[in-house]
């Protein structure tokens, strides 16, 4: 028995498989586009199949900068759409392989297009740019670069219309009119606008409006290169009253000063909002009030009961989930609330974080476990202890203190120590359990340390026992 018996439907099923096309939308610019060529070349039989449905197979031609599409490739196949994907162009002849397929704006349906060399001169991106005819066939458009002359985008960009987009990713290129075309982009789904330069400044009375058209969009990010000048900071406009409704959103990131982050979250709704990942320049004043409303306006935020604190060399960050996505690996179905602060000195570090923290008390009511991983490499400058209680003060529901490493147990644990007298019950009021995650059972002054908390805790009546999870057997 051959193959040769098996149904035609049957090998479109195996077909599909073989060429993984449910994968080609996550990892357009690693799919593998021709590899349908594969099977057209086995015999007539199976090439029937496969061009009966191209668009179940999602069949496509790609041209890269080694392989141009021209009257040569084009006549062998049928009128197949056409993706674009290349990088790091080498040569003018590179450059002239990729945009031969511009001739073809028809047939276009996605492209994908990354610079990586930050003293390259981007001749693809400047012929890119001032194409003012639209591509009526465009589904996805992914363009990065990380140049320091990236030219700015026109009013003109593909004739000002794309309305058969769904993903838009820009990273470093500078597009202070996108608001032009995604007027025209009602199909939407996945929208990226990071890195954004100087050149690329897009404000928030700007952007929002152009978010209200968009009602299928399901995940934004918008990144910043740099904070915000003096200039712009002082020209901020009063908040609006009005909201809009993205009844679809699942994912939120923002990179960038808090005023701004403050000032898009204060003018949207998004029921359906799962995750966040919020990236935040350093600044010496923290006033969070407007975050820690929109966190109470979105119910899904209001159920979170773990919070995980982790200080490394140049961020210090803070997540709230649930416990079982803490178990959970398949990070499509987590849910949570990440905030990240770029600073570099641990004590500016906790400064920060204590600020935003504070501010967000009220929205911290149901977090009842604690996890705090010092991972820094330069901690050992002096932190004083109220540096710390003050980080600690806003998780007054919290039952279990998680400290996930031995730098970790000997920053906290001198601050317990000193929490005496009304402050023994004022921070960390319903703690009940620590748990040590260390090599080590902790000797000297640490373990002297944490005796004497937990004989302060129970002379106040409020016991805590702790726990010692030894990672050198877990390591072994």
């Amino acid at each position: 028995m051959t193959i040769d018996v098996l149904p035609d439907n049957v090998l479109l099923e195996i077909f599909e498989l073989y060429l993984g096309k449910d994968n080609a939308d996550l990892y357009e610019h690693f799919h593998n586009y021709d590899r349908w060529q594969t099977l057209a070349h086995v015999c007539c039989r199976w090439r029937c199949i496969m061009f009966a449905s191209p668009r179940r197979l999602d069949l496509k031609l790609s041209c890269t900068r080694r392989r141009s599409v021209n009257s040569k490739t084009l006549d062998v196949w049928p009128a197949l759409p056409i993706v674009i994907v290349a990088q790091n162009m080498e040569s003018k002849e590179d450059v002239t392989n990729v945009t031969a397929a511009f001739g073809h704006r028809n047939r276009v349906c996605k492209i994908f297009y990354h610079n990586l060399n930050e003293h390259f001169q981007d001749s693809f991106l400047e012929e890119f740019a001032a194409i003012d005819e639209p591509f009526p066939a465009l589904t996805s458009l992914d363009l990065g670069s990380l140049g320091q002359d990236v030219p700015v985008l026109p009013d003109s960009f593909l004739g000002g219309s794309a309305p058969r987009l769904r993903s838009l990713h820009l990273n470093g290129i500078p597009y202070p009119s996108i608001g032009n075309l995604l007027s025209s982009t009602t199909n939407l789904v996945r929208l990226s606008l990071w890195h954004i330069p100087h050149s690329g400044y897009i404000s928030p009375e700007a952007i929002v409006p152009c978010l209200s058209m968009l009602a299928r969009l399901e995940s934004i990010s918008l990144g910043f290169r740099y904070p915000r000048s003096q200039a712009l900071r002082a020209s901020r406009h009063p908040l609006r009253l009005t909201h809009i409704v993205l009844p679809s959103l699942t994912f939120l990131g923002f990179g960038g000063d808090i005023e701004y982050l403050e000032d898009i979250l204060s003018q949207i709704e998004t029921p359906m909002l799962k995750e966040t990942d919020f990236s935040l320049f350093n600044q010496l004043v923290f006033d969070a009030q407007l975050l820690g409303r929109f966190i109470r306006r979105t119910e899904t935020f209001m159920t979170f009961d773990t919070a995980r604190v982790v200080f490394s060399s140049f961020t210090v960050e803070v997540s709230l989930f649930g416990q079982e996505e803490m178990a959970n690996n398949d990070l499509e179905d987590w849910e949570r609330l990440q905030l990240e602060i770029r600073c570099k000195v641990l004590d500016w570090q906790l400064s920060a974080l204590s600020q935003v923290l504070n501010t967000l008390s009220s929205s911290l009511p149901t977090v009842d476990k604690l996890a705090i991983g010092v991972y820094h490499e330069d901690w050992q400058d002096e932190i004083e202890d109220i540096q710390w209680q003050e980080f600690l003060y806003p998780f007054g529901s919290v039952k279990t203190m998680i400290l996930e490493s031995e730098d970790t147990v000997r920053l906290v644990a001198p601050t317990l120590q000193k929490l005496t007298g009304e402050r023994a019950t004022e921070v960390l009021p319903a703690l009940q359990n620590i748990s040590l995650m260390t090599r080590e059972w902790p000797s000297g002054s640490v373990k002297e340390a944490i005796e004497q908390f937990i004989a302060t805790r129970q002379l106040y009546g409020h016991p805590v026992i702790v726990h010692y999870q030894d990672t050198k057997s877990e390591e072994g």
